[in-house]
């Protein structure tokens, strides 16, 4: 999972990238990088780390222009190296820079096409890089020394005739402007806004509304599934539907954890969709355990407060924050390694222990994915002297890996995968574990837009929306995405990206 931005405005736009991103943090924690334009020339800065860390004054003076791209990453392939940091630049047409949020399902295939027969070298292991190169070919083959907006989209519809899976994108084009696009059933949001300034009209391009309400844009719409939108550098905005035939199917992972609370994705406010799902989980413990002599309910921080709460107050329970986060370590979801997630929990919370000390206490959390976080939190509450732990999952099981730009590779890692309810409760530890319903869950949150008629739940049900996701992929990937083959690159390769980069 990543978050990307764009900017089209009539003033230097690396101040808003940077404030963009660092409210769009919560997507990825690997790396980080920006790309701007000023008179024709590309000034990038992409190294590992967060944001802040990442850009120093030294490295926003530099990056000047009013138009520019943005990225955080975490990774789900390859190593966690500088190299694959994004955005990801080929000069071959105009010069084109791309960021990317998702995973394509036929990389492998499209990489041999791009050398066979597009003439294009791939020089990392990230399929952005291949997104950014059939893009690339696209608009080359239109054969133009200048192009327009008819250009962009159709380069845009050969990327969807050519590309499977995930992607939404923002690309720059030295000279033209920005492009956003979406892949045919919108798994992976984008949306764009647009703001007034005494110069003329601006615009910008996120993943989450978050982005743009706090720098100031109004939101106009999402992106729509198979949708490009263009910005050239006058601030005309175009929009143009380049897929045959779109449907959509966005993750709802997204409302699950992902996504901040405060934003909205395709028209639904994640903050009322979680909401729902409290509501939804406390009929469902009503009908399960309708004797249940549970005493308090507390959350797991931060994702599964809203549903908490909600839940607590649909059973006429005690709410009470029992944990204590340390904001300075990550999400433990998105650590690289099963190792450092482990280490990461401990850390990361720490028990108030006069809300567990002889109480029956329910645990909430958004999900259950490892399991690690989970068991480790149920025995920190007993530690602290709960009497009883019992424990709740705002979304259904996950029992199938997600193949578009989740990191839940292989099904041995899923506590979910083969195992009933009775079953992963054991291994977590608790007295009783209860799920989300799959049908509860969709209805949470399509509640929020009724012409979405379906969603991405192939984490839970194993149906994938694009069809072409077989047990001889699943097992590639699984492969790709292990903890051994994301471990860090050779140093030497790290120097010479980071000299490039203006270290």
């Amino acid at each position: 999972m990543c978050g990307i931005i764009g900017i089209v405005a009539h003033r230097d736009v690396n101040q808003a990238l940077f404030d963009g991103l660092t409210v769009l943090q919560h997507r990825g924690q690997d790396a980080a990088g920006i790309v701007t334009c000023d008179n024709g020339r590309l000034f990038l800065r992409k190294d590992n780390g967060l944001v802040r860390d990442v850009f120093h004054t030294r490295h926003m003076i530099r990056l000047r222009g009013n138009m520019g791209i943005g990225h955080v990453r975490y990774p789900t392939a390859g190593c966690s190296s500088s190299a694959e940091a994004q955005p990801f630049y080929v000069n071959s047409p105009f010069g084109i820079t791309l960021a990317h949020n998702g995973n394509l399902t036929n990389a492998e295939q499209l990489k041999r096409e791009l050398f066979r027969d597009d003439l294009r070298h791939i020089n990392t292991d990230s399929d952005s890089e291949v997104l950014l190169n059939v893009f690339a070919h696209e608009l080359q083959a239109r054969g133009k020394l200048t192009i327009d907006h008819e250009d962009i989209f159709a380069a845009v519809a050969g990327v969807h005739r050519r590309c499977r899976g995930a992607y939404a994108v923002v690309a720059m084009i030295t000279g033209y402007g920005i492009v956003g696009f979406r892949d045919p059933y919108g798994i992976r949001p984008i949306m764009f806004g647009r703001r007034e300034g005494p110069r003329g009209t601006e615009w910008i391009m996120a993943s989450e509304s978050v982005a743009i309400d706090t720098l100031g844009f109004r939101r106009e719409r999402d992106i729509a599934p198979g949708e490009a939108v263009f910005v050239d550098l006058r601030g005309n905005h175009h929009s143009r539907q380049c897929a045959a035939y779109p449907s959509y199917a966005p993750c709802i992972f997204e409302h699950v954890y992902f996504a901040r609370p405060d934003s909205f994705i395709d028209g639904i406010s994640v903050y009322k969709s979680r909401l729902r799902m409290g509501d939804m989980l406390a009929r469902k413990i009503k009908r399960v355990f309708p004797d249940h002599d549970i005493d308090v309910v507390i959350p797991i921080p931060d994702t599964s407060r809203t549903a908490a709460l909600q839940l607590s107050h649909e059973l006429g329970l005690k709410y009470r924050e029992g944990f204590i986060k340390n904001r300075y370590i990550g999400r433990t979801f998105i650590m690289p390694g099963q190792k450092q997630r482990k280490k990461s929990v401990r850390q990361k919370l720490n028990a108030i222990d006069l809300e567990f000390r002889g109480k029956n206490v329910l645990l909430v959390d958004d999900s259950i994915v490892r399991g690690t976080t989970s068991k480790q939190i149920i025995q920190m509450a007993r530690d602290a002297g709960a009497r009883k732990v019992y424990f709740a999952s705002a979304a259904p099981p996950v029992r199938y890996p997600n193949v578009y730009g989740i990191d839940m590779p292989s099904v041995h890692e899923l506590i979910g995968h083969n195992r009933d309810e009775r079953q992963i409760a054991e291994e977590i530890g608790a007295d009783w574990l209860v799920y989300q319903d799959l049908e509860d869950l969709v209805q949470a949150v399509a509640k929020g837009n009724p012409e979405i008629g379906r969603f991405d739940t192939s984490c839970f049900d194993g149906n994938y929306v694009t069809g072409d996701v077989t047990p001889s992929y699943l097992e590639q990937l699984e492969h790709q995405r292990s903890d051994d083959a994301r471990q860090p690159c050779n140093t030497d390769d790290d120097v010479v990206i980071e000299l490039y980069n203006n270290r």
